[in-house]
């Protein structure tokens, strides 16, 4: 019950408009942690601003609009207000986007795992949707040359994308959510017998001769391993971080530590580690089993450092969900694995806003010294 009442206060936080601006402060990533126990609702926000009176008003606005809620009774609001990088690191950050190959988006996350067969897919499906439920501009972008499965989970399959002036592709959309894949430009039969260079080739033209409107996430769905496709993302295009998805069991959990740390030795930052298939609850008899084992992915995230993101069980409708071309959040999103879904969506959004408001470490700093 509290994670339903949690829900709708989120759902209420979306009618908070930052100071001046259209959007809302959960579209803008402000709102860090949302607690609600007994009663009493505890909002930590955490934004970038000029105007220290656009915290206090977003404060006010907040208990408005919280205590207007049946059955909260006391509303306690913490807010974290920082300044925005000043001229020099935004000078840094134009010279750094003009470097990038693909400018109209604003953060690229890639969702990636050690091995295959962890869900990873169904995940990067999930969580884009749920990004653009929350308000922002998504994209997804199916990187896994050699066996792409996003067409079929977005309900696109045997779709071609347009080309406006003959040399780029019009992203086709669904559920709220651009997409492109290798999978929409050749037969869905037909085996990609191609070598690394080819590969890597293809995603670039994806990347690039795709024509994005003004992203605010474009998720990208890597292949497993730590292969050509993986290294050619991080050289090419600054990734804002990666989302590692694994299963509990060991011989997942060895891969997928492998993969967070090839994103470690390329300078990307990991966001978090989501945990798949974690619990399967018998749809006959209600008994609870953990298949793969327990505990895992926490374990991981504690030995390395970051952030566990949030734990899906394994559930026949998640697959029958994604196979019919319409997300577990689309097709049934009321329900409890729809709301892990976009939790971790929030974690997603918020640990992004996090990172941006300091990215002076993004650039070496120069010391001239008399010596």
């Amino acid at each position: 019950m509290e994670d339903e009442f949690e829900s709708k206060v989120w759902d209420a936080l979306k009618a908070v408009k930052f100071p001046g601006m259209s959007r809302d402060i959960v579209s803008f990533g402000f709102v860090h942690q949302v607690k609600a126990i007994a009663g009493t609702v505890a909002v930590d926000l955490q934004m970038a601003t000029h105007n220290p009176a656009a915290g206090e008003k977003v404060r006010e606005e907040v208990q408005r609009v919280l205590r207007g809620l049946p059955g909260v009774s006391e509303v306690k609001v913490n807010i974290q207000v920082v300044k925005p990088p000043g001229r020099e690191e935004a000078a840094q950050k134009a010279i750094s986007q003009d470097a990038n190959l693909i400018p109209e988006v604003r953060h690229v996350v890639a969702v990636a795992s050690g091995k295959g067969g962890v869900g990873k897919s169904t995940v990067a499906a999930n969580l884009a949707v749920a990004l653009a439920q929350l308000g922002h501009r998504v994209g997804l972008l199916d990187a896994d040359i050699y066996g792409p499965s996003q067409p079929l989970m977005l309900g696109l399959a045997g779709q071609r994308p347009s080309s406006p002036d003959g040399k780029h592709l019009r992203p086709l959309t669904a559920h709220g959510v651009s997409a492109m894949s290798i999978g929409f430009l050749v037969d869905a039969e037909q085996p990609m017998v191609w070598r690394g260079p080819m590969v890597t080739q293809a995603l670039e033209q994806l990347l690039t001769e795709t024509k994005w409107r003004d992203l605010d996430y474009l998720v990208v769905d890597l292949p497993p391993g730590t292969g050509d496709i993986q290294l050619t993302l991080a050289q090419k295009v600054p990734v804002t971080g990666a989302v590692i998805v694994t299963t509990p069991q060991d011989i997942a959990l060895i891969d997928a530590r492998k993969g967070l740390k090839m994103f470690e030795k390329v300078g990307i930052p990991i966001i978090g580690v989501v945990e798949n298939m974690a619990i399967h609850i018998c749809s006959q008899c209600g008994h609870a089993e953990h298949i793969f084992g327990s505990g895992g992915g926490e374990k991981m995230c504690k030995d390395y450092d970051v952030e566990f993101l949030g734990s899906l069980p394994l559930d026949i409708r998640i697959r029958e969900q994604a196979d019919s071309g319409k997300p577990t959040v689309v097709s049934d999103p009321d329900g409890p694995i729809a709301a892990i879904y976009r939790d971790i969506a929030r974690k997603v959004a918020a640990r992004i806003a996090r990172q941006s408001e300091d990215r002076s470490s993004v650039f070496p700093k120069i010391v001239i010294q008399n010596n």
